[in-house]
């Protein structure tokens, strides 16, 4: 066996030995990739699914703050024209069938010589449920925004693992019968590939 057919047995041998390396280091960083894409497809439904029963309460609560700020402009509307008309006792009779939110505004507004339009321009005037639905709707804007966080790693997570089938392509690529010049810089760039990939791999966050 001459000097030649032993290099290149040698060089043929080494480029097996770094084959099976990249194609070992690869295929666990494929199914890690893809165990994160999976973790965080699931964070980014349920993060989803939260924005939208937040939202699905809010609106409820909107719905009952309406009905209340309704009762209430009606009640109102009956204390202004006994106002109007000099009805004190129809006034005070009414005034005493005033909600408490409604109260506590109307006090505040006659306080003030009532120089505003009516007790429910007042910041002391909140019916029933307007804070709590405006705590949902914070709340859903929120969880709707970490949906849209996490459904963004779960794809880069997943681009990772196109990357990581490119070098699965290339390494697969340098072990048929080829040149090993070809086979030696197929393997150089599925080396790259891969390093490059896991580089960035390894600035990802991680769900467990």
């Amino acid at each position: 066996m001459g000097s030649e057919e032993v290099g290149s047995s040698g060089v043929r041998r080494g480029q097996e030995i770094m084959a099976v390396l990249l194609l070992s280091i690869t295929a666990v960083l494929t199914a890690w990739c893809g165990f994160q894409a999976s973790k965080w497809g699931g964070e980014m439904s349920i993060a989803f699914s939260e924005a939208s029963s937040a939202r699905i309460q809010a609106g409820n609560l909107e719905g009952e703050a309406r009905d209340a700020r309704q009762f209430d402009l009606t009640v109102y509307a009956q204390w202004a024209v006994a106002d109007l008309t000099g009805d004190e006792v129809r006034a005070r009779y009414i005034e005493q069938r005033f909600t408490p939110r409604l109260i506590t505004a109307f006090e505040a507004w006659r306080a003030d010589g009532m120089s505003e339009n009516g007790p429910f321009a007042r910041t002391e005037y909140v019916p029933d449920g307007a804070q709590e639905a405006r705590a949902l709707t914070e709340r859903a804007d929120r969880k709707f925004a970490d949906a849209l966080i996490f459904n963004q790693r779960g794809d880069n997570y997943s681009l990772m693992t196109v990357l990581f089938a490119l070098v699965l392509f290339l390494t697969a690529l340098a072990q048929r019968s080829i040149p090993s010049r070809i086979a030696g810089l197929l393997l150089a760039l599925a080396t790259v590939a891969s390093l490059t990939g896991m580089i960035i791999t390894f600035t990802f966050p991680i769900k467990i």
